[in-house]
């Protein structure tokens, strides 16, 4: 099975992992949760800590639900709250999205949360997600765009931070902005019948507020992505902490409002 070229900007921090764990289906798979019934098989690429897939599999139970990452010490994760909930109908796996290790027309409904901006060829990724697809069936993409994402008040250590992720992030070998573009990647890949939609995140109240400036100011200082951006040469320390100072300081504004908006598409295969 061919490596995953680009490198994860975000790692698996638990700065990263407290953002991811708050997802939920009803939060970041609205317009996918409608079209799915009891009994259907799921494939979620990029499973991540499994509260997403978790709730898909609760969803589509007695249908199976396969989880797939890259590596296994968050797929243990997925398993532990899988387990918590107790669900029986998921099982885990570890591939890449550019080369799945699953037949032709294996599942009903194919979904990936915030991957194919991490991916060094979205396209390729889409095609083979409508591979293992079944005739009929739902390949289901949603990806964040940065360069879209906004906030109040206005801060220049917070337009610092959004140009330096976007240049660790391409030279990563991924595309930051990939919410404006998952239309395009699907049609590219193949797909005719594509419903496209966008929905958002906001952070405003103040424990909200209070959350989300704390976990990107860690993640700014901590993370996988904060030792990337050193060792690319992006920023000193210093300057990351400057960052992650502007962070806690529009968390604490009283009219502080953060928006994060989210391509999506829905591709029937």
């Amino acid at each position: 099975m061919p490596e995953e070229a680009a490198v994860y900007t975000h790692g698996h921090h638990e700065s990263v992992l407290r953002s991811h764990r708050w997802r939920t289906a009803e939060n970041s798979a609205a317009y996918l949760v409608g079209g799915l019934r009891p009994g259907q098989s799921v494939l979620d690429v990029g499973c991540g800590p499994g509260t997403i897939t978790a709730d898909i599999a609760g969803l589509v139970s007695p249908g199976r639900v396969t989880a797939l990452d890259t590596g296994r010490e968050i797929l243990d994760e997925a398993a532990a709250v899988a387990a918590g909930r107790g669900l029986d109908n998921i099982e885990f796996a570890t591939g890449d999205v550019h080369a799945l290790d699953f037949p032709d027309d294996s599942f009903d409904v194919v979904h990936a949360h915030q991957v194919l901006q991490h991916v060094s060829d979205p396209v390729r990724a889409l095609r083979e997600m409508r591979r293992v697809c079944r005739p009929g069936g739902v390949v289901a993409a949603r990806d964040s765009d940065y360069a879209a994402m906004t906030w109040y008040p206005p801060s220049a250590g917070m337009a610092r931070w959004q140009e330096l992720y976007d240049r660790v992030a391409r030279a990563n070998g991924g595309e930051p902005d990939a919410g404006r573009r998952l239309l395009s990647w699907a049609r590219r890949a193949g797909f005719t019948d594509i419903t496209p939609s966008a929905a958002a995140w906001c952070f405003a109240t103040p424990q909200d507020r209070a959350w989300w400036s704390g976990l990107w100011a860690d993640r700014t200082t901590a993370s996988s992505y904060a030792e990337l951006a050193v060792a690319g040469g992006h920023a000193s320390p210093g300057q990351l902490a400057e960052v992650a100072d502007a962070w806690r300081a529009w968390g604490e504004e009283p009219d502080g409002w953060f928006m994060v908006p989210h391509g999506e598409v829905l591709c029937r295969a």
